[in-house]
């Protein structure tokens, strides 16, 4: 179990890989964001071609840093992330890895219990371009002993 005395400031973290896949991308983009270049491969748009939504690319950062980090670890959920940014286009075939670096750890001020870890989080492709970027703030328990 990871407390939040054991973010060390400076640590990286790299969580998952994962192949896109056009039906993955189509299956979102119905469901989340049916723009058309999520959902049509011969769209003539600005991104020549089919790409995943950023908030698919959101949901697949999720998903690793869930089972690689948050799910043995003592969280406490997160009021939020700052600074998202997509910065290329998800494209099927890609293969994605997620990345995470402590930027900064504090105690909380109100209860001694827990403490806030501040991170900045990539999703990045078979070919190290970043794809997305943003900085999260979580909550985690610290230790009782």
């Amino acid at each position: 179990m990871k407390y939040w005395e054991d973010f060390v400031v400076g640590s990286e973290t790299v969580h998952g890989e994962h192949e896109i896949t056009a039906d993955e991308i189509l299956r979102f983009a119905r469901e989340f964001d049916p723009q058309p270049f999520h959902l049509d491969p011969d769209v003539e748009g600005p991104f020549g071609g089919l790409i995943a939504s950023g908030w698919h690319t959101a949901s697949l950062y999720m998903g690793m840093f869930v089972r690689n980090v948050l799910l043995d670890s003592a969280s406490m959920g997160s009021p939020g992330v700052e600074e998202l940014r997509w910065f290329v286009p998800v494209r099927p075939g890609d293969v994605v890895r997620g990345r995470v670096r402590i930027l900064e750890t504090s105690p909380s001020s109100l209860r001694a219990d827990r403490g806030t870890v501040i991170a900045f989080c990539e999703l990045l492709n078979q070919r190290d371009e970043v794809a997305m970027s943003f900085r999260a703030r979580g909550f985690f328990g610290r230790r009782t002993e």
